[in-house]
């Protein structure tokens, strides 16, 4: 009896795969082959006093092998391999470590990730981290080799942190800084950290700083470098938690920016002086604060709370009746922006993962090291940013337009929508 043979067809790469992969998978190429760049420089360095009689090198670069394949986690990455040329005649080779001459599988492909999201950290833990991607192949990789992969990520950084920003205007900021779990070469501990939105709905990060906690001192250093490189627009609002350094450096910088404190930290602070067993209904009765509809119910909302408990709990509600004003701003703009600007998020949801991958790392680390880690995966997120709701109005945010309650006190036509920003 026949039966009918059914053949499965394979989709294209480029098809059946999500953009996150090919990030990832990017990612994967450009940082295996700046490693064996480093490499390759390490090895010819052990040779570079092999000389002929007219003082030529014997051991010199000659093009690359043919590019191959090797399936990992995130599917298959292609890798060239560069070749060496012996004019010696001694027979000396490169191999590459990180990427033997007959590899085609990682040894542990269901652990690459993690080394991806572990760049730029400490030596020690990158040739961890190595290890979980090659097992033990990967003892023979030099630290001055690693040495030389961190230096590259630190000059990335300190490129981008010396940027033009002559034509950039954003909308939106926000700012915080952040902690981790790590021990400096000095008390430096804090990363300061800017992200903005431009006018086409873009966010993007401005500045990744360290600083002295979060003083005014620090703050101003950052701003002040950021209006030199061109930033000379403030923004329209800036959004942050309640540290007086970012918000008193702010109004020295951009005095026309306005302020909007950080729901998020506004109620981690309240719930922090009120008993657990309050806390439930208390959280309900700030989130109806911020969820009103208009700026009046908020007021109203912001009265009922402290009303019900400042008798019982006045530090708390002296906490809550902070800065009662810049924790309402947001209602002077676009409702659709409202998700956005309420809280500082977009920094707090980046930086989680950031956090997970400093939890290991154990020694003493160089504040370069830090920065140029931090860099790198928030560079990483920053590929994966959406823009904002009703991007379109932010050109009317820019132009001035008023905004009442959400709405503009004038309704926008469609060409207004989308007029370009002068």
């Amino acid at each position: 009896m026949n039966k009918n043979k059914v053949t499965t067809l394979k989709a294209p790469r480029e098809i059946s795969e999500d953009p996150l992969t090919e990030l990832l998978r990017a990612g994967a190429k450009k940082l295996i082959a700046e490693a064996v760049e480093a490499e390759i420089q390490d090895f010819l360095a052990q040779y570079a006093e092999l000389k002929n009689e007219k003082g030529h090198r014997q051991v010199v670069r000659n093009a690359y092998l043919p590019e191959r394949e090797i399936l990992t986690g995130i599917g298959e990455v292609e890798v060239k391999i560069p070749k060496v040329r012996d004019k010696s005649g001694q027979g000396i080779k490169f191999n590459s470590v990180l990427v033997p001459p007959y590899l085609r599988k990682c040894k542990n492909i269901e652990d690459l990730l993690p080394w991806l999201y572990l760049k730029g950290i400490s030596t020690g833990d990158f040739q961890e981290a190595l290890h979980t991607l090659l097992g033990v192949n990967a003892k023979g990789l030099s630290s001055s080799a690693i040495s030389r992969c961190k230096r590259i990520w630190e000059q990335e950084h300190e490129v981008w942190d010396r940027r033009s920003l002559e034509g950039k205007r954003y909308v939106y900021i926000w700012a915080d800084g952040i902690y981790f779990n790590i021990r400096s070469d000095d008390a430096r501990q804090c990363i300061l950290v800017i992200i903005g939105v431009t006018e086409q709905g873009r966010k993007e990060f401005i500045a990744i700083e360290d600083g002295y906690r979060e003083s005014e001192q620090s703050w101003s250093e950052v701003l002040l470098r950021l209006k030199s490189q061109g930033l000379k627009h403030g923004p329209k609002l800036a959004i942050g938690d309640g540290a007086l350094g970012f918000w008193k450096a702010l109004s020295k910088v951009y005095p026309e920016t306005r302020h909007q404190r950080c729901w998020v930290h506004k109620t981690a602070n309240v719930l922090n002086k009120l008993p657990k067993s309050v806390q439930p209904k208390a959280k309900q009765a700030l989130h109806e604060i911020w969820m009103a509809p208009t700026k009046g119910e908020a007021y109203k909302a912001f009265d009922a709370a402290i009303s019900t408990y400042s008798a019982k709990y006045p530090k708390a509600m002296q906490c809550l009746g902070k800065d009662k004003d810049q924790m309402l701003a947001f209602y002077d703009f676009p409702a659709t922006h409202w998700q956005h600007i309420r809280t500082s998020n977009p920094i707090e949801s980046t930086f989680a993962t950031v956090r997970l991958r400093t939890a290991k790392t154990r020694g003493c680390v160089a504040r370069k090291t830090i920065l140029s880690m931090v860099f790198k995966l928030g560079q990483s997120a920053q590929n994966r940013w959406r823009k904002l709701r009703g991007f379109k109005l932010l050109a009317a945010v820019i132009r001035g337009v008023q905004f009442k309650d959400g709405e503009p006190i004038e309704p926008l036509t469609e060409s207004e929508l989308n007029r370009d920003v002068a």
